[in-house]
């Protein structure tokens, strides 16, 4: 009975089968398109692979696909079995598909055509990233901007998440999260748009930093080794609070350093962990193996025959029983060091353009370490060609005239750094770019060129303001060409729109407020007079007139009147000695002081000369004149007018101030001077010193009107002393505000002190240093004040001030500055003269000034 059942089921379902199969068949044979895996399995066949097509491929290309499919015309197939299977799987493997399907197009006997039917995935049309500001899309967006069109799949989308992620952990957001949908492009049916949630979260900022396995070195000491992993306390002002993982990778190499430089040799971080304290902090812990310190052992030189090994020895200056440091052993060598004076720069000095040192640890016992410092000297180089490029509109003269490598002359690095310097100060180029190199070095005939490759940046300057000063508005017209061309004064073709390239200087500068004030001035410098030689010229006139005669009569008490003219000239040469970063200048000036009811000097009413001499002495050894890390800025001035009580008769017991100051007697000592020095990465210290005393040769004459200090405020020259008066700032007070103890004067009747001294404290660090601008935040301390003799001068009795400020350098307008210093110091008679006080400066010098 059994058998007899599964006989006729058997039966039943093979007549189904082939039903199917033939079902099938004759619909493929009608043209039909039908899945493979439609065939009956019961009865699998071979077919021979007529032909093979692809349909629903769009952006793909076809022939690629069918190669993919390991398909190929005239194969053999067995169908349906694995051979379906593999084409999906293989196709899938591109990730490039969303459905994949293989069709039987038609079977002529034992020939069967393939169709591969697909579904492309979408493409991406553009992303729309929320949750952070326009800027930072602008910086992710340039990022991802080569995702655009490409297919939309999970190496997209975790690509993406991941490039968003880093971007972001780099800046100390390392919790940030990403969040994609995908949205149909309407404009396209086959494209989509990712919308991207971003949500930075906070910055994470480091807990804490453990050490562990130090002996020798506290924690304390080793996490000020880390310039950029420093934990959140207050005191710590410098150094980032925030983990950034980049800085965290550069702080374990530079601690390795500073480890290996006290003498651990072997010092090294052999693990290290960062984990989570809680949603905004982490903790940092660093595992370091020490090991024994090392000190120097025997050092000796070969292979030098140019100098002897005493000589090398005391350059090196490193001595058996010091400290192991391969840091300090690579700065004697090869710098860099303050002075340039290691060893290679004593080769680099003298022409050896290729000369190497080669420091080998020959025996490490116990804890020293021999060495034998290996000399390659090579040949020595003369200067065949000195090439400039990129002086688009300054002639070579100007430029080559600075430059101190010559053709003909031996290779030496010192000229090179101090010509680039040199081409810095003009002023004309970006001193950041400018890039002096050898070239075309030839060992066979011991020759190199250098080439200067500079970059020109705006130098011209314009001032256009206007203010109130003087309870009225001023309105002032700036012009400065810095670098003119005075020989192409009526070459029109030259006009662009002044003459310029020359490198001399032209300024024009105009104040007026009416009748009532007007300031004109005039200024032209040449620093190569004649051209051949570095002698300074200046040639200078300006005439100032202010008075209320538009508003009162000559007969009324508040009436006043001032003219003031004055012409000068100045001659200066560079000096070779004590050494030719010195300057020596000299002035004869002529001023011209008409005065009628007019306050704000010792007398009101006269005609006055002041013929002065000055000769100024000056050492200038910045390295950049717009941002100084190092070198010194120091100048000392004479000023001296003719001693006239010695030749004339006139009797100053009874002469009238209008006789007594007719002609002007008076000697003027001046010091200023700067110092620049880097504390650590772009950190500068500013510290100056500034004192200055004015003399008079005859007691009976008395103190000379003119050329007095007032001490106060920004330091900008007020229009009513524009001439004739010391301008000195004091941040944290009102202008003019100090005087000396016990005098009468105020800030509106302050007519000047005879002696002054000043103390300047900056911490400066730059936001910009570029061609554009040059920018930089500043924190300073000062003290100054004012004594009218020496019986009073203390230096050590100063009205003190601190508070923080920016300098804007802009090319065009000069430098934009804004203080705001506090004054510890009350002075008598005006309460409001100290406390809290903004200054804003314009047109003073970036290194601090003299002004």
């Amino acid at each position: 009975m059994n058998k007899v059942f599964f006989a006729l089921l058997f039966s039943v379902i093979s007549t189904a089968a082939l039903a199917q199969v033939n079902g099938t068949r004759q619909s493929a044979l009608a043209g039909g398109s039908i899945p493979a895996d439609s065939l009956s399995y019961l009865n699998p066949k071979d077919y021979i692979i007529g032909g093979i097509t692809v349909s629903g491929a769009k952006y793909l290309d076809k022939d690629v696909l069918i190669t993919i499919s390991k398909l190929n015309k005239g194969d053999k197939i067995n169908l349906p079995g694995e051979a379906n299977a593999n084409v999906i799987k293989d196709l899938n493997k591109t990730n490039l598909l969303d459905d994949i399907q293989l069709n039987v197009t038609k079977i002529v006997m034992d020939t069967i055509y393939l169709e591969i039917a697909v579904v492309e995935r979408p493409r991406l049309s553009r992303m729309h990233i929320t949750g952070i500001r326009k800027g930072e899309i602008e910086d992710v967006n340039k990022k991802l901007n080569d995702k655009t069109g490409k297919i939309v799949n999970e190496n997209l989308l975790s690509t993406t998440t991941a490039i968003i992620k880093k971007h972001f952990n780099e800046k100390g957001y390392l919790n940030t999260t990403v969040k994609i949908t995908q949205t149909k492009d309407p404009g396209d049916a086959n494209n989509v748009i990712l919308d991207v949630a971003v949500d930075k979260k906070s910055k994470v900022k480091i807990n804490s930093v453990e050490f562990e396995g130090n002996k020798a070195f506290s924690d304390a000491k080793l996490r000020k080794m880390l310039k950029n992993t420093r934990v959140k306390k207050f005191y710590n002002i410098f150094g980032s609070k925030k983990f950034k993982q980049d800085k965290y990778e550069e702080d374990k190499e530079t601690l390795v350093e500073k480890m290996q430089a006290k003498g651990y040799r072997d010092a090294e971080v052999v693990a290290d962990t960062v984990t989570a304290h809680d949603e905004k902090t982490v903790d940092v812990k660093i595992k370091v193996y020490e090991g024994p310190k090392y000190y120097f052992g025997n050092i000796k030189f070969s292979g030098n025959a140019q100098y002897p090994a005493e000589v090398l020895t005391k350059i090196l200056q490193l001595e058996k029983g010091q400290v192991f440091s391969e840091d300090e052993l690579n700065k004697r060598l090869t710098g860099p060091t303050p002075n340039n004076d290691d060893v290679l720069s004593l080769y680099l000095n003298n022409g050896y353009l290729t000369v190497n040192a080669d420091p080998v640890q020959t025996r490490v016992y116990n804890d020293t370490v021999d060495l034998d410092i290996r000399i390659y000297e090579g040949p020595q180089y003369t200067i065949n060609r000195v090439i400039l490029k990129g002086n688009d509109v300054t002639n070579d003269k100007v430029v080559r005239r600075e430059i101190r490598t010559k053709p003909g002359q031996k290779f030496n690095k010192e000229l090179l750094i101090r010509s680039a310097r040199e081409i810095g100060q003009l002023g004309n180029f970006d001193e950041q770019k400018t890039e002096p190199r050898p070239t075309n070095i030839n060992p066979v005939d011991g020759t190199v060129d250098l080439v200067y490759n500079v970059v020109e940046k705006p130098s011209d300057q314009i001032e256009l303001s206007g203010g109130f000063g003087g309870g009225q508005l001023v309105g002032t017209l700036g012009l400065t060409f810095n670098n003119f061309s005075l020989r192409n004064l009526f070459n029109l073709k030259a006009y662009k729109p002044l003459p310029k390239g020359d490198g001399q200087k032209l300024s024009l500068r105009g104040q007026s407020s009416g009748r009532t004030y007007q300031n004109f001035s005039f200024t032209f410098s040449e620093p190569w007079l004649g051209g051949k030689k570095p002698i300074y010229f200046a040639l200078s006139a300006y005439t100032q007139g202010s008075s209320t005669g538009q508003y009162y009569p000559k007969s009324s008490p508040y009436y006043n009147n001032l003219r003031i003219n004055g012409v000068g000239i100045t001659l200066g040469k560079r000096l070779n000695w004590p050494d030719n970063y010195f300057q020596l200048n000299y002035s004869l000036n002529v001023d011209h002081y008409d005065l009628d009811n007019y306050g704000g000097y010792l007398f009101q009413n006269g005609t006055s000369y002041n013929i002065k001499l000055t000769q100024e002495l000056s050492r200038n050894s910045i390295d950049m004149p717009l941002y100084p890390t190092s070198g010194s800025n120091i100048k000392l001035t004479i000023q001296a007018t003719p001693p006239y009580s010695l030749f004339n008769s006139l009797n100053y017991n009874i002469a009238t101030p209008a006789e007594r100051y007719h002609f002007v007697e008076y000697y003027k000592w001046k010091f200023d001077a700067q110092w620049f020095q880097r504390i650590t990465g772009k950190l500068v210290l500013m510290s100056q010193v500034r004192f200055g005393y004015l003399g008079q040769y005859n007691k009976l004459v008395g103190p000379s009107p003119f050329e007095r200090f007032k001490l106060g405020g920004d330091g900008m020259q007020s229009y009513q002393f524009l001439q004739g008066t010391d301008i000195i700032g004091l941040r944290g007070y009102e202008n003019f505000s100090i005087v000396p103890v016990g005098s009468s004067q105020d800030a509106n009747t302050n007519q000047g002190s005879a002696i002054y001294n000043k103390y300047t404290m900056e911490l400066r660090h730059p936001v910009i240093t570029g061609q554009s601008a040059t920018i930089f935040l500043l924190a300073f301390a000062e003290g100054g004040n004012v004594w009218d003799n020496f019986s009073q001068f203390n230096p050590f009795n100063v009205r003190r001030s601190a508070g923080v400020g920016a300098r804007i350098f802009l090319p065009i307008f000069g430098l934009l500055g804004l203080d705001y210093g506090y004054g510890f110091d009350k002075i008598p008679g005006q309460p409001d003269a100290n406390k809290g006080h903004f200054h804003f400066t314009i047109s003073q010098s970036l290194s601090g000034g003299f002004n």
